[in-house]
């Protein structure tokens, strides 16, 4: 016969006793359990520094641009104001020691500077004011699925939690891009493994599109001559006579009123906006003129396309122009355009006819060696090959974006953006593997990591030492072992924290940053 639990119990025949070692019990079990639970399940991260921005932040500010209002976050680096490694001040800060750049209109906000009694002023209307003082918020708090790998192998884009394996007492978080016994290259900005282009899953690919300009923030005060050096004016002008209206009905709406006897274009200016450098919004301005040209690019807005009419962009790279359309009668198409002016179709087909009755996206990307058109919710692709060198070789030629019209279109919520770009030892000197020249060869049990923040990142690319074993010997410098794996990334569960007032807890998060993180697979 079975005892039931309270027939099984111990008991002291002690009323007060007896709840005392049961509430012991109770404690000493659900601590056991919450034990096991952080060796072996799960555990939480706050992420120190800023190499996986803009995926995930270390300590930083949050920045909102003081002519268009565009929110973004810049670095918050503690070394320079004088403190610790990965310190998070409680009191608010000035930015510093350079400004911030606005990543969509290209506005400096006014430098700091440190007067000798350690204050921070900025220059106003030639008078000397105190500088602007912020809240340095914490990391983002990360939820990581712990002992995954000793059942499952990491996939390509997993962002991975491992030991350093320079200084295996210090965790570092990156995204792991190549596996076991391939061969890796980094060139222009794109993965090659065995020769071979590793496109990004589409969620990953969505996090790490990253802004070049964005119609909805136009500046409060464009006389001022702090946009990239100069004063500010629309970045996408007119081609020849093209009849492009730029400001109609609101300033973030372009409407062509034409016939449809021709294309109308619009170029986007990159000597007026912000350039098409892999500049990250996050990090020291005075890095952006050393960046390389990212030629990987997508154009986004929202059509109302009239009957007989079409919209669609064209972006340029290494000097070949490739064009994505929607037509009126539903018609979705991406065509080369040739020398003369004509066009080469390379894919064509029918969208939802209701997506052209309701406000749909329109997005136009040239990435990894693809053409990718989606209007609504139909997608059609056009591949460009996969082996090195299949989009092209004149990696001299600047990129262009335009955006085309024929008939009567009105677009909003016009956006520019660039892909991620990982920077090789062609563009950094730091970089010591992995290029085109002089691959990577990762032995059985080797993984490759690179951080998304990747002109500052410390990761498989620059580590100069090679890596310390739990027992005698080394591994190679710059590879990732599997015995070194802690664990997957899944989720930012508390991003950043602020207080309402001056209360010593930063106890509130910020709900638009908690997300899924995302990896991958194979492709």
């Amino acid at each position: 016969m079975f005892q039931t639990s309270k027939e099984n119990s111990i008991t002291s025949g002690h009323k007060h006793i007896d709840a005392v070692y049961h509430n012991a019990e109770w404690l000493i079990t659900a601590f056991a359990s919450t034990l096991v639970f952080i060796i072996f399940v799960m555990q939480v991260y706050r992420i120190p520094t800023g190499s996986m921005a803009e995926t995930l932040r270390g300590a930083h500010f949050r920045v909102r641009c003081g002519q268009c209002g565009f929110r973004y976050d810049h670095d918050f680096i503690s070394e320079r104001y004088g403190m610790k490694n990965t310190a998070n001040p409680a009191k608010k800060m000035p930015i510093g020691p350079r400004s911030p750049r606005c990543p969509s209109c290209g506005y400096s906000e006014p430098k700091p500077i440190r007067s000798h009694d350690g204050q921070y002023f900025v220059y106003k209307d030639g008078k000397s004011v105190p500088a602007y003082a912020r809240t340095v918020f914490k990391g983002d708090q990360i939820f990581v699925l712990k002992s995954i790998y000793q059942f499952f192998e990491p996939k390509r884009w997993d962002v991975i939690v491992f030991k350093n394996p320079t200084e295996p007492r210090i965790n570092y978080i990156k995204r792991c891009i190549a596996l076991p016994e391939e061969e890796l290259a980094i060139i222009d900005g794109d993965i090659f493994v065995d020769g071979q282009i590793q496109r990004k899953p589409k969620k990953v690919q969505e996090e790490l599109w990253m802004i070049v300009y964005d119609n909805d923030y136009h500046p409060a005060r464009p006389d001022e001559k702090s946009f990239n050096g100069h004063s500010w004016k629309q970045p996408f002008e007119n081609v020849g006579t093209a009849k492009w209206d730029l400001s109609a009905n609101a300033p973030a709406v372009f409407e062509l009123d034409s016939d449809n006897s021709r294309v109308h274009r619009i170029q986007y200016n990159d000597q007026q906006g912000n350039d098409f450098r892999a500049t990250y919004a996050y990090d020291d301005p005075g890095s952006f003129p050393m960046m390389p040209v990212c030629s990987d690019l997508m154009v986004q807005y929202y059509p109302q396309i009239q009957d007989d009419s079409a919209s669609g962009a064209q972006i340029s790279k290494y000097g070949t122009a490739y064009q994505g359309w929607v037509c009126a009668d539903a018609t979705m198409k991406i065509e080369r355009r040739i020398a003369n002016g004509q066009t080469v179709p390379l894919v064509e087909k029918k969208c939802n006819p209701d997506d052209l009755n309701k406000q749909s996206r329109f997005r136009f990307a040239v990435v990894d060696q693809q053409l990718v058109l989606e209007f609504g919710s139909s997608v059609l692709i056009h591949d460009l090959g996969t082996v090195i060198d299949a989009a092209g070789t004149d990696r001299q030629i600047k990129p262009q974006v335009q955006i085309l019209g024929v008939g009567q279109i009105q677009l909003s919520h016009v956006g520019l953006y660039r892909d991620i770009y990982y920077l090789s030892s062609d563009e950094d000197k730091r970089v010591r593997r992995a290029s085109r020249d002089n691959p990577m060869v990762l032995g059985e049990d080797e993984y490759f990591a690179c951080g998304d923040n990747s002109p500052c990142s410390a990761d498989s690319r620059m580590w100069d030492k090679e890596g310390a074993k739990n027992n005698d010997g080394s591994y190679p410098a710059g590879v990732v072992p599997k015995d070194y794996l802690v664990g997957k990334a899944f989720l930012v569960h508390w991003p950043g924290g602020y207080r309402l007032k001056e209360e010593p807890i930063r106890w509130i998060p910020f709900p638009d940053g908690m997300k899924m993180i995302y990896g991958g697979k194979d492709n």
